[in-house]
């Protein structure tokens, strides 16, 4: 057995999750991440540690989100609005701690949920200054938790688990942080492909809500594994198993709340946010937080496709949204449904799924050309260019030809042979010495097979 645990730690370690929540949102209009660099003013809160010194934690990057972000989503534009019937006023009440330790023991959890310092200051940001992003989530979490439910169920896992992507990613699923962290559950790429989410340039199924909650659900099944300890499995998630081992080592504990000043800053807020985020799921009421309305979304079905799709031939021909199929289908990242490459699955309403199979064809023709236009096969032109000049171009070459012509003839002038005459009593050494040359080249020059000369006659020195 502990050879098979050190195995799965073994592989989680190849690829540190370093799980980051998300402070940016995609742009729904737009097919690129937008990714923002600069901390919310508001990122950190300042508690005592036992020594009575004020400590700063960070925040998890979630809950620095701006709500008229989560707002502006299309599945929140379409299925969630306020609840006008709602009478209580907008005030929050301020409760004896012992009430929130009576009301986090009341918790139907697995997990345990203790209270301290921390989590209330965690509790005050749920239910003061983020009450709208809760408001948002209590609608929101119709549409994604049954997901995670049934997820974490076919993993064995406590249910309570569904409130991490609270803190995550405050249930965007087009959440992408600074680090790159994607999707409801914040999946870092290395970590997603090894729980088998397909990642490249068209598709990313970080985004799937279905696949990556049961990848999420795989991978804190395997934390578990290794550590036996809820706390410690979400600080995991967080930072990744590694860092958690060093801060055991370091400190010699096993327990969360003991190994707390080892961890790295933006973990030591985690798992008191996770704790916060399923008080204020179930208490919201109490704090009186309005919940947003949630309408039930269409019921939908999936479609196997072999060839490629582009979202505006179906918005055409099936009469949809082009923003409606995106929000069924977030893992394509370009509006293309790529089932060139391998059979892939198109999610569509349940009545348009009868529509697209008797238009099939009709949706492959829309556009075809304008909206696929990748070429397959190419022919490189071989025709050479004909390059027409300017007359001052021309002037300026024909300058230039006959200035070449003129060093070429001087050259040629310069490489020309020299012959003197050959007086009364001349040697080829003393003709040599004279011209500063040698008998041989003389010999060379001037075909000369002996020493004989002839006074009078030429002979070649160069």
């Amino acid at each position: 057995m502990n050879k098979f645990y050190f195995t799965i730690l073994a592989m989680l370690f190849a690829g540190t999750c370093n799980m980051q929540a998300q402070v940016e949102v995609e742009d729904e209009d737009d097919d690129e991440e937008e990714y923002y660099e600069e901390e919310a003013p508001d990122s950190k809160i300042k508690v005592k540690n036992a020594k009575g010194e004020v400590e700063e934690i960070d925040l998890p990057e979630a809950m620095s989100t701006d709500v008229d972000s989560l707002l502006k989503l299309y599945n929140t534009r379409t299925y969630l609005h306020p609840d006008t019937t709602y009478k209580w006023p907008d005030i929050n009440p301020i409760y004896d701690k012992d009430v929130y330790k009576l009301r986090l023991s009341k918790l139907p959890t697995v997990i345990e949920m203790p209270y301290n310092d921390i989590v209330q200051r965690f509790i005050d940001r749920y239910s003061s200054d983020l009450r709208h992003s809760v408001a948002y989530m209590l609608g929101a979490q119709n549409l994604y938790m049954p997901i995670f439910e049934e997820a974490l169920e076919s993993y064995g896992l406590p249910l309570e688990l569904k409130y991490l992507p609270v803190i995550e990613s405050a249930l965007n699923p087009r959440a992408v942080s600074r680090v790159g962290a994607t999707g409801l559950w914040q999946f870092m790429i290395t970590t997603a492909k090894r729980y088998g989410l397909k990642i490249n340039s068209l598709v990313d199924e970080r985004r799937d809500p279905y696949k990556a909650s049961y990848a999420a659900a795989h991978y804190l099944s395997d934390l578990y594994k290794i550590f036996g300890d809820w706390n410690i499995v979400i600080a995991a998630y967080n930072c990744g198993p590694e860092k958690i081992n060093k801060a055991m080592h370091r400190s010699k504990k096993k327990d969360y709340w003991e190994i707390y000043n080892y961890l790295p800053q933006e973990t030591r807020g985690y798992v008191p946010a996770f704790i916060a985020a399923n008080y204020i799921m179930n208490y919201y009421c109490d704090h009186n937080i309005r919940p947003m309305v949630a309408d039930l979304p269409v019921k939908t079905d999936t479609i196997e496709v072999n060839r490629d799709i582009h979202f505006e031939q179906l918005a055409a021909v099936l009469g949809m949204e082009v923003d409606q199929i995106k929000s069924l289908n977030p893992q394509y990242r370009r509006k293309i449904v790529n089932g060139n490459s391998q059979p892939s699955t198109l999610r569509l309403p349940s009545d348009m799924i009868t529509k697209f199979i008797d238009n099939e064809d009709s949706v492959y023709n829309y556009k075809n050309e304008e909206l696929l236009s990748k070429r397959t096969e190419v022919e490189v032109d071989d025709e050479m260019p004909m390059y027409r000049q300017s007359r001052r171009a021309y002037n300026h070459s024909k300058r230039n030809t006959s200035r070449s012509k003129r060093n070429k003839k001087g050259k040629k002038n310069r490489n020309r042979g020299k012959s003197v005459s050959i007086k009364n009593g001349d040697t080829l050494s003393e003709i040599a010495a004279r011209n500063h040359t040698t008998v041989s080249k003389l010999r060379k020059l001037n075909n000369i097979k002996g020493n004989n000369i002839r006074a009078g006659k030429k002979i070649r020195i160069k």
